[in-house]
């Protein structure tokens, strides 16, 4: 019996040790175990991956909001400059309406003194001649009269002495007023002549500093206007960057927001003069209207509309471009009025009507103040709440809305 157990164990035991690993050779590494969030990195991104990811989104979302408020703030930047180059413009022609007007006070003044003058000299040389002959009758024409009066021989005589007494007396008072009257009419006259021409010289001092500060004015308009329209062409780039698209694309966007804006604006300006309406304080309009004329009113539109397209320009009364005031005072003389290329005298040379009263041809005014002395823009009425303007420097004659730079401050009628 054990002999045959025998072989039976050897061959178990070799059996046994053919599963068992040789000695000599090394384990082999066990797999490390993943978490089930953190995946192969060659497969999948990692949790740092995914987290770095969300804040450059974060921080690229960030920037294109602040990159859009920077754009916005350069708009209004824009606009802010443009208004203060117009006001600049207006002031400029505001001087020099002054400076015709103290001008034409300074020749009419000449005009009556020099009238004056050569009234004084004629009275002056009558009371030279009365003067003359009480010298030569070493008594006055009243004394020799009222001498022949007592030496009369009767009644006629009497009566014919009587009367010359009264005529010598009364030529000679008149002669004396006159001399005076006539010489302090002369020095009122000179005077006058005097203070006109002074005026005249402030009037041409006020002008060339309103030419040197619009002129500076407009220079550092245009130089801002380069530079914010670098800047936003740089903030464009940086904003398709940020979102991944294209500078054409985000100009398209940033224009339709403006747009957006703008028709926002329009709306709320409209709103604030149905408010204005409804509080009762509209500016009061005249007990008798000045006559509307359809056909002044035609002709002057019919020049507004020629001229769209032509730029705006400093002083300009065509016809390679005009201003805003000149665009006015140019229309209107088409339509038969004469008005001064200045804004704020263009409303004083017109009828004030309130904006329910609008008819095509009316003139719309804006000022910063409230006052219509400080009118600093001007623009054409079309009907339906659209307008023609010259806007600003830099930019062309357009027809635009009523509303598009607020709620206006006037209207009026030429």
């Amino acid at each position: 019996m054990p002999r045959r157990l025998l072989p039976a164990l050897l061959l178990a035991t070799a059996a046994l040790l053919t599963l068992l690993p040789a000695a000599s050779a090394p384990a082999a590494p066990v797999p490390a175990v993943r978490p089930a969030d953190d995946p192969d990195d060659e497969a999948y991104p990692s949790a740092e991956d995914v987290a770095r990811a969300k804040a450059e989104a974060d921080g690229k979302a960030a920037d294109a909001t602040d990159l859009e408020a920077r754009l916005a703030a350069a708009r209004t930047e824009l606009d802010r400059i443009g208004q203060a180059a117009e006001q600049a413009v207006e002031a400029y022609n505001g001087a020099l309406a002054r400076l015709a007007k103290a001008q034409q006070a300074a020749t009419a003044a000449a005009a009556r003194a020099a009238i004056a003058e050569a009234t004084r000299a004629r009275a002056a040389d009558r009371a030279a001649g009365l003067a003359a002959e009480m010298y030569r009758q070493g008594a006055s024409p009243q004394l020799a009269a009222l001498d022949a009066l007592l030496g009369s021989r009767g009644p006629s005589e009497l009566s014919v002495q009587a009367a010359a007494v009264g005529v010598a007396g009364a030529q000679t008072r008149q002669i004396l007023d006159d001399a005076t009257s006539t010489a302090k009419a002369a020095a009122r006259a000179a005077a006058d002549t005097r203070r006109a021409e002074t005026a005249a010289r402030t009037a041409a001092d006020t002008v060339r500093t309103a030419k040197d500060a619009a002129q500076q004015r407009l220079a550092d308009q245009q130089r801002q206007v380069t530079e914010i329209g670098q800047r936003q062409n740089t903030l464009l780039a940086e904003l398709a960057a940020a979102r991944d698209t294209s500078v054409d694309l985000e100009r398209q966007r940033q224009d339709a927001l403006d747009e957006i804006a703008q028709r926002e604006a329009e709306e709320a300006a409209r709103q604030a003069e149905t408010d204005h309406a409804g509080t009762g304080r509209l500016h009061p309009a005249p007990e008798r209207e000045q006559p509307w004329s359809a056909e002044g009113a035609a002709s002057a539109l019919a020049f507004a509309r020629s001229v769209i397209g032509l730029p705006y320009i400093w002083g300009g009364e065509g016809p390679q471009g005009y201003d805003c005031s000149g665009l006015t005072m140019m229309a209107w003389r088409q339509g038969g009025k004469n008005l001064t290329h200045f804004a704020a005298d263009q409303y004083a040379e017109s009828t004030p009507v309130t904006y329910d009263r609008l008819r095509p041809g009316d003139l719309i005014f804006w000022t910063k103040t409230g006052r219509a002395a400080d009118i600093y823009h001007v623009a054409i009425y079309l009907g339906d709440d659209q307008m023609i303007e010259a806007p600003r420097p830099g930019t062309a004659i357009k027809q635009a809305s009523l509303w598009i730079m607020g709620r206006p401050d006037f209207y009026a009628r030429p």
